[in-house]
């Protein structure tokens, strides 16, 4: 079995995936979108993915969708869709990328499904969302402003009521024309600036949750690109359900769930990762993660155990 890990960029992740996929008897090569090419005057499918000749890789890994002008993304997401409607399976598949990396239907989704995450507004009108930075401010409240593509914690920040002063609303020339807002979650008393705070991230496969870790920092942004430190987690009951409901409405073959402690005392989701990174929660979970995809692909999505494919556990 021959199967595309489709990266932009090769290093830990990707020797993790080509470890499990050998140990299943099956080999990984690393496949850039960029370099996948349609040329329908080509033989077999119209489909060329380096490597694989004229032929098609027998199940694709998404690592990385590299970004680039409109056009480019376009086109490599096409290639996503096209290897799906040409039988392949993609894991995840396009429809959940285009979900998860996109914040605001992300948003949508939860709440259409019911699973608790903070009020959240996208708006292109730069008055409206000048109107609800007044409303939450005069609540006393802050919201996050955050890159409706963004990752790893970068770009975000915190405008109207933060730690008692106000902040304004930056033009949206700077935001992609956009406002991106979600109320902003405490994860420290109010009155301590120095105390830690922390969000969980919960790794859900397959439909279920099997691993989770907090980010704790005395920062606001939890990331671990942001310097948080990580530690282990129990997957409580409640955590657990609520990132296994975040990832169904997202309909994720895996996904990295972000959650914080809600006002209610409930976990509460901000985000969900369709090509979620894994090192930190690697660091502090005792089997390997890799393993848990690569079985996942094959026992679930592909029916590795009728392919005469070695199967392999987690401990």
């Amino acid at each position: 079995m021959r199967v595309a890990i489709l990266t932009d960029e090769t290093g830990w992740h990707t020797r993790q995936l080509q470890q499990a996929l050998r140990a299943r008897g099956a080999s990984g090569r690393c496949v850039d979108l960029a370099d996948c090419d349609i040329d329908t005057s080509a033989p077999g499918s119209g489909l060329l993915i380096p490597g694989f000749g004229r032929g098609l890789p027998d199940a694709a890994i998404v690592r990385g969708v590299a970004g680039g002008s409109f056009e480019q993304v376009t086109k490599r997401l096409g290639v996503l869709h096209a290897l799906e409607g040409l039988g392949v399976p993609v894991y995840n598949g396009p429809r959940a990328i285009e979900r998860c990396v996109d914040k605001s239907m992300t948003s949508l989704l939860l709440h259409a499904a019911g699973v608790p995450t903070p009020p959240t507004w996208a708006t292109e009108s730069e008055a409206r969302a000048r109107r609800l930075l007044m409303r939450e401010e005069a609540a006393g409240r802050a919201l996050v402003m955050k890159p409706l593509f963004g990752s790893q914690g970068k770009g975000l920040a915190r405008v109207g009521r933060v730690e008692g002063e106000p902040v304004a609303l930056p033009p949206l020339s700077r935001s992609g024309g956009l406002a991106y807002l979600q109320r902003f979650l405490p994860s420290s008393p109010p009155d301590d600036a120095q105390a830690e705070g922390f969000d969980w991230r919960v790794l859900v496969v397959g439909g279920r949750a099997i691993a989770a870790m907090r980010r704790v920092s005395a920062h606001w942004v939890h990331n671990v690109a942001q310097g948080a430190r990580c530690e282990p987690a129990a997957l409580e009951p409640a955590l657990a359900a609520t990132a296994e409901a975040a990832a169904a409405a997202l309909q994720t073959d895996y996904a990295g769930v972000d959650l914080m402690p809600g006002p209610d005392g409930r976990p509460w989701v901000l985000e969900v990762n369709g090509v979620a990174a894994w090192r930190g929660l690697q660091r502090v979970t005792p089997f390997p993660i890799a393993q848990a995809l690569v079985d996942d692909l094959i026992d679930r999505r592909i029916g590795g155990r009728s392919a005469g494919l070695a199967p392999v556990r987690c401990a």
